[in-house]
This record gives structure tokens, C-alpha cells and sequence, in this order.
């Protein structure tokens, strides 16, 4: 069929520059390691930080709500698709982010999207950390508020944006918690005080915090001490969590607005009962078994020290996110691909999701891995790395 050769011209382009890449399937459920080709490898590019995923208590809670309430819900959650368990998973969300309400999206992706696109108008202004995540600059595309766009964890660059926009209705400091590309933190201390100062709202998506920095998990919010000075904390159900969706925490006005006008919650079938049983599930078990946020922070510590100790560039992460920058995009995919022969699954990042010239390798650990097998993907680190001529 005609009519995209336009498209087809700008993928060869891609395969030209070594920069285009197909889709890896598993075959395996998601661990510490995993199947692909039918060949078993440690797995380091999920974002299965805690195990939740095959935790036997969700996989049985999920079983559990299949049996007794079916396989989906067969409406949006304002006509006939809130079920008792929507509400539950609510309340405890609230209770657990320290907030008055909570309210569940499909994805993070389209939390962030129904929030921001609700709550601004044209008589306000949005301001956004240049690297926040995709979902936060589709969602403020969304909006018609004016846009300032602060440099990455800059806070003169910050204050100075506040500075300029005194005269607008609100102003809402939208910013990751965690930076899902570079795995450094938020300095949301600073960033609470200059909102305090302005006059201005704060909204953290802590998609990569949830389950990893706070207490039992609570996010960076909790993490720095400011519960109850964050208007509005955004996080997912997908990554530690283990299942599938998003959320956002804030005051019962706002969770009552949006029931009333955030777009993806209006017009998306609700959550089915496996994923909503889960995921309270997934919620018991971030404060039942604290160990496993312990066993996290104790593989993240042993394997970032090691790339860094084999002279690999991991850049400013602080979190078990940890990049090793190579620069070069097709470089980035040729380590990736090399260190998969090794039996390592690490994919590289290249642009647009990371700027031209700092593609890389984006490695997570998880609270599933052993140090044997964080041994061995550092050891194919070192060969792969040599081989390319990366490191010495």
C-alpha cells in the first residue's frame, strides 16, 4: 500500500545510523533473569525494583479477583466500572502518600497527561525541568498555559522563572522525583521553598521514587520530610509497584475535579480485578516486608561501585538507576548487543529519549538479584567495554 514512503525512507535512515532496533521479547516471566532466543540472561533494564512482579502474595491476589469478579470490568469508572476494590486501592494509596484522596489512571503516562491538562488554563503558567519525562511535556502540550522550562535541577534558573510569571493566575513546579534517565534526585527541599516563597504549586511524578525512596517506599516527598507540602505527587503501579497503572495523591478538591474533567480517567475502561487486587496486594507488601527496599539499596551500592571502580562514566545517579554513558547512539546499541552475547540484557538509550551525544546503557538493579549474578554482568561489562574500547 502507498503513502508511507515518507516514513519508510526515514527508517532506513534509522538502520543506516545503527539506530534502529526491533522489539525484544521474553519468554520467560520477568526476574533477575530472563529468556530470550531461548538462551537464560541477567536481566538489568527492568523496572521490577522490588521482585513484585512474581511476588507469590499478587500473583495470588490476582488469581483471587479472577475467580471472584471476572476478567475485566466492562465500564469506565463514571458510569458502571468503579468497583469496591477501585476505592479500596484508593484509600490506600491516600493513606499511604500521606494525602486526603488518591485517584488510579490507566498508566502514569496518562496521569500526568489528565492532570496537568485539567488543572491549567490559559491564564496560568507551567514550569518544567528541561529533562522531566515525556509524559509531563505531552501533558503540558496538552494545556494552553503559558510554559517556562527551567534548566535541569537549577534553582537560580528556577527562581528565576517564578520571578517572571508573578503576574498569572497559578504557577504550577512540575518535576521528577527521580530522573529516569540519569537516576539523580529531585532537590525538592529547594524547589518546596522557592514554591513557598512565589506563591506556587509543586507537582512530583515519582514514578522511579514509588517503592524505592521514602519510607516503606512513600516517594520522594516522604523521603525529604515534606508531607504536606507537596500539592500534588504523581506515581506509577507498574515499576516497584510490579503491576500495571498510575496514580495521583493530592487534596479530595483535586481528585474531585478530575473524576469531573480528567480525560483519560473519563473515557478508559477501569482497571481489571487482577491488576486492582495486585496492586493492593503490592501496597501490603511495601510495609509487610520492608527487607526487600533494604535488599535493593545493598545490590544498587554493590553495583554501581563496581562500574565505577572498572572507570565506566555512570554520570550523577544517586538511585538504582544507573546510566553508563557512551556518547555515540549506533556505539551505544553495538555495547548493548555485545554485552547480550555475554548474557547480559542492558539496553542502550539513544536519542530522542536521551539528548544527541550522551546515549548510553541503562542499567536497574533489583531487590531480586544476587551479588553472583551482579558479578557476572559487571564481568561482562569489563569485556564487552574493552572489546568497543570504551574503557582501558
Amino acid at each position: 500500500m502507498k503513502g508511507f514512503e515518507y516514513l519508510q525512507e526515514e527508517l532506513n535512515q534509522m538502520r543506516q545510523a545503527g539506530t534502529f532496533r526491533r522489539l525484544v521479547p521474553l519468554e520467560s516471566e520477568q526476574g533477575s533473569k530472563v529468556v530470550i532466543d531461548g538462551k537464560e540472561v541477567i536481566q538489568l533494564s527492568s523496572n521490577n525494583y522490588l521482585g513484585l512482579t512474581s511476588h507469590p502474595r499478587l500473583r495470588q491476589a490476582a488469581l483471587d479477583a479472577v475467580e471472584k469478579f471476572g476478567a475485566g470490568t466492562g465500564s469506565v469508572r463514571t458510569i458502571a466500572g468503579t468497583f469496591s476494590m477501585h476505592e479500596q486501592l484508593e484509600e490506600k494509596l491516600a493513606k499511604f502518600k500521606h494525602t486526603e484522596a488518591a485517584l488510579v489512571f490507566q498508566s502514569g503516562f496518562t496521569t500526568n497527561q489528565g492532570v496537568l491538562s485539567a488543572i491549567l488554563t490559559p491564564e496560568d503558567v507551567v514550569i518544567s525541568d528541561e529533562l522531566n519525562h515525556a509524559s509531563i511535556i505531552d501533558g503540558i502540550r496538552l494545556t494552553k498555559a503559558e510554559r517556562r522550562v527551567y534548566k535541569h535541577v537549577d534553582m537560580a534558573s528556577l527562581e528565576e522563572a517564578l520571578k517572571g510569571t508573578q503576574n498569572s493566575r497559578k504557577r504550577l513546579i512540575v518535576t521528577d522525583g527521580v530522573f529516569s534517565m540519569d537516576g539523580n534526585i529531585a532537590p525538592l527541599p529547594e524547589i518546596v521553598e522557592l514554591a513557598e516563597k512565589y506563591d506556587a504549586l509543586v507537582m512530583v511524578d515519582d514514578a522511579h521514587a514509588s517503592g524505592v525512596l521514602g519510607k516503606n517506599g512513600r516517594g520522594t516527598v516522604n523521603h525529604f520530610g515534606l508531607d504536606g507540602r507537596v500539592h500534588i505527587q504523581v506515581g506509577t503501579l507498574s515499576k516497584a509497584i510490579g503491576v500495571l497503572g498510575g496514580y495521583v495523591a493530592s487534596t479530595r478538591t483535586l481528585i474531585d475535579y478530575l473524576i469531573h474533567k480528567g480525560r483519560p480517567f473519563l473515557f478508559s475502561t477501569s482497571h481489571p480485578p487482577a491488576v486492582t487486587m495486585a496492586c493492593i496486594e503490592a501496597l501490603d507488601v511495601l510495609q509487610e516486608e520492608p527487607e526487600l527496599i533494604d535488599r535493593l539499596w545493598e545490590n544498587t551500592t554493590f553495583f554501581k561501585d563496581g562500574l565505577k571502580e572498572l572507570g565506566f562514566n555512570t554520570g550523577h545517579s544517586e538511585t538504582p538507576i544507573t546510566p553508563v554513558i557512551v556518547g555515540d547512539e549506533a556505539l551505544s546499541h553495538q555495547f548493548s548487543d555485545k554485552l547480550l552475547q555475554y548474557g547480559v540484557f542492558a539496553q542502550g538509550i539513544a536519542f530522542p529519549t536521551v539528548a544527541k551525544g550522551l546515549a548510553r546503557i541503562r542499567t536497574i538493579v533489583t531487590a531480586q538479584h544476587s551479588n553472583e549474578e551482579l558479578q557476572m554482568a559487571l564481568d561482562a561489562f569489563v569485556k564487552a567495554g574493552k572489546e568497543l574500547k570504551i574503557i582501558n
